[in-house]
């Protein structure tokens, strides 16, 4: 079996690819034979030289780097590549290219293949916005407050089509935000939910731009990835007509963050974080839902973290 991960690269992708080698590839499909990853960069937690692994540098606008990606067609696409929330919020023609352009793009390159790929998305819970109910069901219709949000709520209907169409075998995943992400910060707007627990564990200093009353929804990036791999292994049948999937996580407020990491690390790595308000960022985050049914998804047997107290203790055994 053959798989791509766009955004191969980043955090996710890579304990995505990790957590594929490890298994041989999707439980009850053939034996990963060739994963094949795409970014701007290259992986920095991956072993390249596993004979199953390859690499591609380079933009999903580029045609010639979608060429390369299917010159060998592949059996599985899970699609993780994007602009986050914060930088296609600024810089919106970009934004649009990659995040709307880019899945499109991707599609046609896999329904040029002519072997109905599975095709798993990551989008996300930014595509809903504006006056919400306390708990966000299933059927809630999207309404993003973002770029982000509408490129990604554009592209779950374009998987939707390609799939209708028998082009793909689509599923679309509306994520949680990822917490904790290793490495340095990015331009997510959600960006600090991970800066205010990885930084005090090494005794550096995070800045939170949001009150501590700010509820989030949230997955940890070992969920994150079990959650992908179990979309890959559903059978379409059990998918229906919609495609999208809003998927189990935890509320918590930012202030639960923060009296979860003096828990689990004491009092002191708390005391490194400096409350300074970002309207900007409070605007956005405070737009996204931050409690759903997320009835389907359990159905299909998908699962949420136990804990923020495991999330934190899950990061400091694996930080990258």
């Amino acid at each position: 079996m053959r798989v791509v991960i766009t955004g191969g690269g980043g955090f996710v992708g890579q304990r995505l690819a990790r957590a594929l080698l490890a298994l041989g590839g999707i439980p009850g499909a053939p034996r990963l034979t060739s994963l094949l990853l795409t970014d701007l960069q290259p992986p920095t937690q991956l072993d390249l030289s596993d004979g199953r692994v390859d690499f591609l540098s380079g933009d999903l606008t580029d045609p010639e780097l979608l060429e390369q990606l299917f010159a060998t067609p592949a059996n599985i696409i899970f699609h993780l590549g994007a602009i986050p929330s914060g930088g296609s919020e600024k810089a919106f023609d970009r934004g649009l290219a990659v995040n709307l352009d880019g899945p499109r793009a991707l599609l046609e390159a896999a329904r040029r293949q002519g072997n109905a790929p599975r095709f798993v998305y990551t989008s996300t819970t930014a595509v809903f916005g504006g006056a919400l109910p306390d708990v966000v069901p299933d059927e809630w219709p999207p309404t993003p407050q973002s770029s982000y949000g509408t490129a990604k709520a554009m592209s779950e209907l374009l998987i939707n089509e390609y799939s209708r169409r028998g082009f793909v075998d689509g599923r679309s995943l509306r994520l949680p935000t990822i917490v904790v992400r290793g490495g340095a910060p990015n331009t997510a707007t959600s960006t600090f939910a991970s800066s205010i627990i990885r930084e005090p564990l090494k005794g550096e200093r995070a800045t939170c731009p949001v009150t501590p009353e700010t509820a989030i929804w949230i997955l940890s990036p070992d969920q994150a990835a079990a959650s992908l791999i179990h979309a890959a292994a559903l059978p379409a049948t059990s998918l229906g007509d919609n495609r999208i999937i809003n998927l189990p996580g935890l509320c918590v407020t930012v202030g639960e963050m923060v009296e979860a990491l003096a828990e689990v690390a004491g009092p002191e790595a708390a005391s490194l974080i400096d409350w300074a308000h970002d309207p900007f960022i409070q605007r956005i985050v405070g737009s996204w839902p931050a409690r759903f049914a997320a009835s389907r998804a359990l159905d299909l047997g998908f699962r949420p973290d136990e804990s923020m107290q495991a999330i934190i203790r899950a990061h400091i055994a694996q930080p990258d």
